[in-house]
């Protein structure tokens, strides 16, 4: 009877420890998130419109788990854009989508001009699978 319960504890100790190591999809593929936080401001009226084609095709980009516009409450023209990406290369491959490329032709001229961006490296939050550190 002992053995049979030293048995099952483990059993039970090696089943716990096993999901403990399960890897997350991100482990599984071996990525890191690439994110971006950046100002951006309109020429001076023109923030909605800017806003309304930074919003138009943001469904359609391949390895794009996030891609957020809000508007500055403190300056009227200002915008801050918060994105991830399930990597840095497929935020560059974004780039030479044809949506992406007719966004950035219809919105810069309403573009007066850039203030902070920052790279980041998303590591999970809501809607988001974590990786790991590295």
């Amino acid at each position: 009877m002992k053995s049979m319960q030293n048995a099952r504890r483990t059993f039970i100790a090696l089943a716990g420890a096993a999901t403990l190591t399960v890897p997350t999809f991100a482990e599984q593929e071996n990525t890191t998130m690439y994110g971006l936080i950046g100002k951006m401001v309109a020429v001076a009226g023109k923030r909605d419109a800017l806003i309304a084609i930074l919003l138009e095709g943001v469904a359609g980009m391949p390895g794009c788990l996030s891609y957020v516009v809000a508007r500055d409450p403190k300056d009227a023209d200002a915008l801050w854009i918060t994105e991830v990406w399930e990597s840095e290369q497929s935020h560059r491959a974004s780039l030479s989508l044809p949506a992406v490329k007719q966004a950035i032709t219809r919105g810069k001229p309403l573009i007066a001009s850039f203030g902070d961006m920052t790279v980041t490296v998303p590591v999970g939050g809501h809607g988001l699978v974590p990786t790991k550190s590295k």
